[in-house]
């Protein structure tokens, strides 16, 4: 699918914001991408459908996870997860993407997971640090990300979690299970 055609589809399902979000994700990914050895094409299409569920409703969110039989315990966390997962099921069964390494980086650009490809590493951290974004700890992930993918991603992740935790929010299990496993490879390289 090329790129113009990708844009337009995703532009009919989200807000200007997020539009704007979106093309910064897939201007990022791409660069992301060049600097560490993925394929551009897969990644400049993830980045483009991330969020292509981000504005569902809830109650058909829900309904698919259920229906599909996508990770039900989702259900019991934030409602901000759920687009990833229903993202990756409505971008195949709408869009007709079937390429599972580009739809695996949209299901886990939320949550993560353990045994991460370079793909998933690359669609969370242009997610997480794409130009429009402004936090706290952005630069500083944007800065790492030049010179180590991982240990920019290992910090995206420690930063959510400790965001979570300080607003006394349940952290989903694979999130811990990203970071637990990113910290561990670090180890032993």
């Amino acid at each position: 699918m090329d790129r113009e055609l990708a844009l337009q589809l995703v532009k009919e399902q989200l807000t200007d914001h997020r539009y704007q979000h979106t093309i910064g994700v897939m201007e990022t990914a791409i660069v992301l991408a060049k600097n560490y050895g993925v394929n551009e094409k897969k990644a400049e299409l993830a980045a483009i459908f991330h969020d292509y569920a981000k504005f569902r409703p809830k109650d058909e969110m829900k309904q698919i996870i259920l229906d599909q039989g996508l990770e039900q315990n989702l259900l019991h966390f934030n409602s901000e997860l759920w687009h990833a997962p229903v993202g990756a099921y409505l971008v195949e069964t709408e869009v007709g993407i079937t390429d599972s390494e580009i739809l695996d980086a949209i299901r886990y650009h939320t949550s993560g997971r353990k045994g991460m490809t370079l793909l998933d590493r690359v669609i969370y951290l242009a997610d997480y640090i794409e130009p429009g974004r402004h936090f706290p700890g952005v630069e500083e992930v944007r800065e790492m990300a030049k010179e180590n993918l991982d240990q920019a991603l290992t910090q995206a992740v420690k930063n959510s979690i400790q965001f979570l935790m300080r607003k006394n929010q349940p952290v989903y299990p694979d999130t811990i299970y990203t970071y637990n496993d990113l910290v561990n490879l670090r180890r032993s390289d």
